[in-house]
């Protein structure tokens, strides 16, 4: 069976950000489509899986362990399991991330 979610169906959000759990789908991945203006970002967090982060649009500072990374459009970076890790639109236009999750259910612990 496909299933599709229609933006029309959605309830109403603050956000522009997509958050998809594919579990309920019959689906073994899961995914934010990030979508903030300048200066934003999530905190520092963890998640016991992988996570796959595609930049659509804009720039933005990746925070991963150690590593600060500048990505822009079309870069991919991916961030190992229990890594703590974050990122800061640090453009002057929005920036557009897909964070893929290697689970049919997030599970997240922010460290800030």
């Amino acid at each position: 069976m496909v299933h599709i979610l229609r933006f029309a169906d959605r309830p109403p959000s603050k956000s522009r950000t997509i958050r998809f759990e594919g579990g309920e789908y019959g689906a073994a991945v899961s995914f934010f489509a990030v979508d903030i203006g300048p200066g934003e970002g999530p905190p520092l967090h963890v998640h016991p899986y992988s996570e796959t982060w595609i930049v659509k649009r804009g720039k933005g500072r990746f925070t991963a362990g150690d590593e600060v990374i500048e990505a822009g459009p079309n870069d991919i970076l991916v961030v190992p399991p229990n890594v703590p890790h974050k990122f800061l639109n640090v453009g002057e236009d929005r920036l557009e991330v897909m964070c893929i999750h290697d689970t049919p259910v997030m599970k997240q612990r922010n460290l800030e």
